[in-house]
Parts: C-alpha cells; sequence; structure tokens
C-alpha cells in the first residue's frame, strides 16, 4: 500500500536551540510503503463549535526566569473551531495553566481537507524536537504533522493520507503521537469511522459515526507502515490517549456510545504501547466528557478533559489509577481551551516561549 502527502506548506525547522539535540533533516513526505516500518463525539457540528475553558486570563503574564522551574508543563489546545491553529498554555504546578503568546496562534493551519488545527497532540521526541499531529477535517482522510526545535518556527506541514485505502471512511479525530522507546518508532493513532465496519454497534451514536482506532508507525515521518486497528473495545470508541505509569502503559479513551448515553472514560493497562490491551476498567469520570490527556505531577496521576456541555476544562487524580478524585475546583485553563496535550518539558523551553 502506498500513500502520497496532501498538501505541504510552512516554513523551515530551526536545527536546535537551548542546549536540546539538534533536530534532524527535516521529513518532505513521500509515501507508505507496505514494508514501511523503519505508527471528537458528542462534538458541536462544524462551524458551530462552543469554546470550553474555565475564567482564566487569556494573556500572558510577565513571569520572570528565576520562577520557571526546571521541569515545567506545556499544554496545546485549539479554540473555536479549529481555525486558527495552535495555541500554548504553561503551567509550573500542572493546576493552574497560563495561555503563551498573550492568547494567540503559535500556528496556522496550512494542510487537509478543511484547513483545520484541532486537537493539537504534541510530543518531545527523543533527539530534542517537538512533533505534532492534528485533525485537519470534521471529515476526511488525512491528520496532520509538523514538527519544531522551538515551537516558534516550524516545519512544513503535512496533511498524511492515513485512511486514504478506506473508501468507506468518513473521518480521522483526535490523533496521537508517542514514542515507543523498546521500538525506538514513532507510534501514530486517531478515531476512524468506516460505514461498512463494525456494523454490530452502528447506530449507537450521532452522525453514521461508528468509531474505532487505528494507527501507523514510523521512525522517520517519511516512511510510515500500512495503517491497522489499533482498538477495538465492542463498542463506539474515540480520544484514545497512552499514559505510561509504573513500568505498563495505559490507555485511555472515551465511550462514545449515546444509546444509552455513556459519554465517560474509561481504561486498559498493557505491557506494551501497541498492547494487548486488558479488559476496561469501570468508568472514572461523569458523562459528557472527552479529549483526555494525562500527566504525572509530584505522586499524582492526573487526567484533564473537556466538559464540552459546560465549556470548561475539569480534571480527576489518582496515585494508583484505581481511586480517583476530583480536583476540577482546583485546576484554571485559558478561557475557551478544547482538545489539547499536557506535557512535561524543560523549563527553558517555557522561559524562551516567555521571552518572546
Amino acid at each position: 500500500m502506498k500513500m502520497r502527502c496532501g498538501v505541504c506548506a510552512g516554513a523551515t525547522l530551526l536545527s536546535g536551540w537551548l542546549g536540546i539535540l539538534p533536530s534532524p533533516a527535516q521529513p518532505s513526505f513521500v509515501q507508505v510503503q507496505s514494508d514501511g516500518v523503519p505508527a471528537q463525539t458528542a462534538r458541536p457540528e462544524p462551524g458551530n463549535a462552543l469554546a470550553s475553558g474555565t475564567s482564566s486570563a487569556t494573556a500572558t503574564p510577565a513571569v520572570a526566569a528565576s520562577k520557571v522551574p526546571s521541569t515545567a508543563y506545556l499544554f496545546s489546545y485549539f479554540i473555536g473551531n479549529g481555525e486558527d491553529g495552535l495555541h500554548l498554555a504553561w503551567s509550573a504546578d500542572g493546576y493552574r495553566w497560563e495561555a503563551l503568546n498573550g492568547g494567540r496562534s503559535f500556528l496556522k493551519p496550512e494542510v487537509g481537507e478543511s484547513k483545520l488545527m484541532r486537537d493539537p497532540c504534541l510530543l518531545l521526541g527523543p533527539e530534542g524536537s517537538f512533533h505534532m499531529v492534528w485533525t485537519t477535517a470534521w471529515n476526511g482522510k488525512t491528520i496532520g504533522y509538523a514538527s519544531s526545535a522551538d515551537l516558534l518556527t516550524w516545519s512544513p506541514q503535512q496533511a498524511i493520507p492515513v485512511m486514504d485505502h478506506e473508501p468507506a471512511v468518513l473521518n480521522c479525530w483526535a490523533p496521537e503521537i508517542f514514542w515507543d522507546a523498546q521500538k525506538r518508532r514513532f507510534l501514530i493513532f486517531w478515531a476512524s469511522t468506516v460505514t461498512n465496519k463494525f456494523l454490530e454497534t452502528a447506530g449507537q451514536a450521532e452522525n453514521r459515526y461508528n468509531h474505532r482506532m487505528y494507527c501507523t508507525t514510523t521512525t522517520d515521518f517519511k516512511t510510515f507502515a500500512p495503517t491497522r486497528l489499533f482498538y477495538d473495545p465492542g463498542f463506539n470508541v474515540i480520544d484514545a490517549t497512552l499514559l505510561p505509569a509504573n513500568g505498563r502503559f495505559h490507555l485511555i479513551i472515551k465511550d462514545e456510545t449515546v444509546k444509552p448515553p455513556r459519554k465517560h472514560l474509561r481504561l486498559a493497562g498493557a505491557d506494551s504501547p501497541e498492547g494487548p490491551f486488558e479488559p476496561l476498567k469501570p468508568p472514572f469520570t461523569r458523562s459528557w466528557v472527552e479529549g483526555p490527556t494525562a500527566l504525572k505531577v509530584g505522586d499524582f496521576y492526573l487526567v484533564y478533559f473537556d466538559a464540552y456541555r459546560d465549556h470548561r476544562y475539569e480534571a480527576v487524580r489518582s496515585r494508583d489509577l484505581e481511586t480517583w478524585e476530583d480536583i476540577s475546583s482546583q485546576i484554571a485553563f485559558p478561557k475557551g481551551a478544547r482538545h489539547g496535550t499536557a506535557l512535561a518539558v524543560p523549563g527553558r523551553v517555557i522561559e524562551n516561549l516567555l521571552s518572546r
């Protein structure tokens, strides 16, 4: 199977910064080969997306470099329908988040069927570069990809046709990127509805959607392994993310079933990031939430999520991934923040962004 990139656009990536290792030569996506391994939802209707988030200020306050800890936290997110691109926020403690760049976009979307940048998932790779994937359209066969050494200058954007081989596919939503250290490759996974598959659960969600999780792998973002089924829990599933904890890998997913309504988050563990995953544990959030992302902060694992009906972010935490505490009253996110990714970064990353 071969796939070719739809559109590539953007600026040249800087080669390293502030002590982070130089980034590799930037990919110009060519194709996906059959042997290529060196792989929201009751969402608002398109054009009618309502912003979620708390009432914290969107402007970045003046912060002295000495106040940024050696390890800080970064949050990538979108607002509205994703038309204006990537937004970033930071936190010193993982609880209170402040928008960077005065709440303005860091990167405008230029590729994909609708040229949106929804659900931006950001990863700091082992070579010191940031890699990002995102949803390019409500309906389509591509996901977006770009990389950066400093989050300010970006590689050309790529529309990767991950579901081009499926004529019955409706969409590619909320892609996530994860570094598999054991296999030395990047794992990318997302939710798609293929209308002629999994007919036993058809009609249990809105607008013909009946998602399962699919994936691909790559070492260089030029050649990708053939797309394959990643996770099928036996129901409509979206918004998966991986949390490494205690030497294992925990897949957090949203049960997207609406008949009867579930719309909550659940978790399944595995010894490998690619599974196989154990049976899902009971829900650990309320219903009508989506877009989970997780962090280890101190002794706790924090899971943040978009409470999209209430237009705000909420969170829970746990020491053991068994007993959960609602900490929504303790967190604050930029106003309008929607489905993003939280990650730990060196403090100098934040200092560099604050200095701009």
